[in-house]
C-alpha cells in the first residue's frame, strides 16, 4: 500500500499576488472615498472663500468645520452596535454616509460667501459630520477585511488613493472654477462619490463585521478598556500624544496652502497644474516607497526615517515665502518634496494606528486614534490664519517646523529604532 500523500503545506502569498487581489482594490476605493470629501473642505472651500474676498482669518476659522473628524469617537459606537437594514453593519452605514455626501456637496455651490458665510459655515460643518462617518465605516471594513500580513500593503494604497483623490477638489475644481459657475464645479466635484457608492454595493460584508457588541455599554466602554490595559496608563497616554504630535507641524503648514500660493501671485490655474500635479505624483511615489521600504525596515524605523524627511520639507514653503514670487519651478520643486515626505510619513502613521488597533474592536478604537490624529488640522489649524497676520508667511512655516520635533522625539517611547521585528507587532 503507498503512504498517504503528505499534508499541503500553505504557500505563501508572493508580493504580486497581495498586490493584485480584490483586497488591494478595495482599499483604492476606501481610500478615494475617504479622501475628496475632506479635501474638499481643506482645499476647495478656501480657495473658493479666498477668491470671493473672505478675509485669512475668517478662512482660518474654517478649520474647525473639520471638528467631526475630531469627536468621531464619540458616536462610533452607534455603528458599531446598530446596523442600517439590508446592506449589513459596516456596508449600511457606507452606503448612507455617501448619498448624504452626494446631497450635500452640490449644496455648498448654491450659497454665496459674503452674503451666506454662516450656512456655508454649517453645511461645511455637515458635510464634516458625513465624511467622519464614512471614515468610521470604511476604516473599521477595510481593517476586517485585511489579514495583518497586508495591513501595511492595504494602508499603503488606501493612502495612495487617499491623496490622489486631493486631483479632484484641488486640481480640477480649480481650472473649472476658472471657467464655469461655483454651483457646477461643486456639482462635478460631488459625482466623484459615485464610484464609492458601487464598491459598497458590489461587495460582500466581512464576517467580523456581522458580529455586534451586545449592548451600547459594551460598544462604548470595551474598546477603551481593552486599550488601556494592553498598554497601561502611561504607555497609553503616550502613544496618544504621539498620534497626536507626529503630523501637528506638517498639518499646520498646508492648512492655508492654497490662500498661500494665491498670496505669492499664482494664479487657480497653475496652482490645479502645476501645484496640485506636482504634489499628487510625489506623494503617491512617496506611498509606494514607504509601502515596499517598510516590509524590509519595519514600522518603526520607517516613522523614524519618514518623519525626517516631513519635517524637513516643510522648510521648503519657507524657502517659498523667502523668494516672495510666483515662480513656478520653485513651486513645483517645494510641492513635490513636501508631497514626498507627506507621502513616506503618511503610510508609516497608518500603518502604525492599524497595528495598535484591536480587531476586536476596530470601529471605536481606529476612530479615537484618527480621531486625535484630526485635532492639528482642526482644532489647532484654526488659529493658522491668526498667526500668519500676526508673524508672515516666512515665520509661519518656521514655526510649523519647530512643532513638528516633540513628535519625532516621542518615538524614543512608542517605536524604538532597534526594536525587533517581531517585537513591534506586540507593541
Amino acid at each position: 500500500m503507498s503512504d498517504p500523500d503528505p499534508p499541503a503545506v500553505p504557500r505563501q502569498e508572493s508580493w504580486r499576488e497581495a498586490l493584485f487581489n480584490r483586497r488591494m482594490l478595495i482599499c483604492v476605493f476606501t481610500g478615494f472615498s475617504s479622501g475628496l470629501p475632506l479635501y474638499l473642505l481643506i482645499n476647495l472651500v478656501p480657495a473658493w472663500l479666498r477668491s470671493e474676498g473672505v478675509d485669512l482669518k475668517a478662512i482660518g476659522l474654517f478649520a474647525l468645520i473639520g471638528l467631526p473628524y475630531t469627536w468621531k469617537f464619540l458616536w462610533s459606537p452607534l455603528l458599531d452596535r446598530f446596523a442600517i437594514p439590508w446592506l449589513g453593519r459596516r456596508r449600511g452605514w457606507m452606503f448612507a454616509m455617501h448619498v448624504a455626501l452626494l446631497v450635500s456637496i452640490p449644496a455648498l455651490g448654491f450659497l454665496h460667501p459674503q452674503a451666506d458665510i454662516w450656512a456655508i459655515a454649517y453645511l461645511a460643518a455637515a458635510v464634516a459630520f458625513f465624511s467622519a462617518s464614512l471614515d468610521i465605516a470604511l476604516d473599521a471594513f477595510r481593517r476586517e477585511i485585511l489579514p495583518d500580513a497586508e495591513l501595511g500593503l492595504g494602508s499603503s494604497i488606501h493612502v495612495n488613493a487617499y491623496r490622489i483623490s486631493s486631483l479632484v477638489p484641488g486640481s480640477l475644481a480649480l481650472i473649472l472654477a476658472d471657467r464655469m459657475p461655483w454651483s457646477s464645479v461643486f456639482f462635478i466635484t460631488a459625482l466623484f462619490m459615485l464610484p464609492g457608492v458601487a464598491m459598497t454595493l458590489v461587495v460582500r460584508e466581512p464576517a467580523a463585521g456581522a458580529i455586534a457588541p451586545r449592548t451600547l455599554r459594551d460598544a462604548v466602554i470595551l474598546p477603551f478598556r481593552e486599550f488601556i490595559d494592553r498598554a497601561g496608563w502611561s504607555q497609553a497616554l503616550t502613544v496618544l500624544a504621539f498620534i497626536f504630535l507626529y503630523k501637528l507641524g506638517d498639518s499646520m503648514a498646508t492648512a492655508l496652502a492654497t490662500p498661500f500660493y494665491l498670496d505669492m501671485g499664482f494664479t487657480k490655474t497653475q496652482i490645479g497644474v502645476v501645484a496640485k500635479n506636482a504634489g499628487l505624483w510625489a506623494s503617491v511615489i512617496g506611498g509606494m516607497l514607504g509601502g515596499l521600504w517598510m516590509v524590509k525596515i519595519g514600522i518603526n524605523r520607517g516613522l523614524w526615517l519618514f518623519g525626517w524627511v516631513q519635517l524637513f520639507s516643510i522648510l521648503g514653503f519657507a524657502w517659498l515665502a523667502w523668494l516672495g514670487e510666483a515662480n513656478i519651478v520653485a513651486l513645483g520643486v517645494v510641492i513635490a518634496f513636501e508631497a514626498l515626505g507627506v507621502g513616506l510619513g503618511t503610510v508609516a502613521y497608518v500603518a502604525y494606528i492599524a497595528r495598535t488597533t484591536n480587531p476586536r474592536f476596530t470601529a471605536t478604537q481606529y476612530a479615537l486614534f484618527t480621531s486625535l490624529s484630526a485635532v492639528p488640522r482642526t482644532v489647532v489649524n484654526a488659529t493658522t490664519g491668526w498667526i500668519v497676520a500676526q508673524t508672515g508667511w516666512f515665520n509661519f512655516f518656521l514655526i510649523c517646523t519647530a512643532l513638528a520635533i516633540p513628535g519625532m522625539a516621542l518615538l524614543l517611547r512608542v517605536a524604538p529604532w532597534h526594536e525587533r521585528a517581531g517585537e513591534e507587532g506586540r507593541r
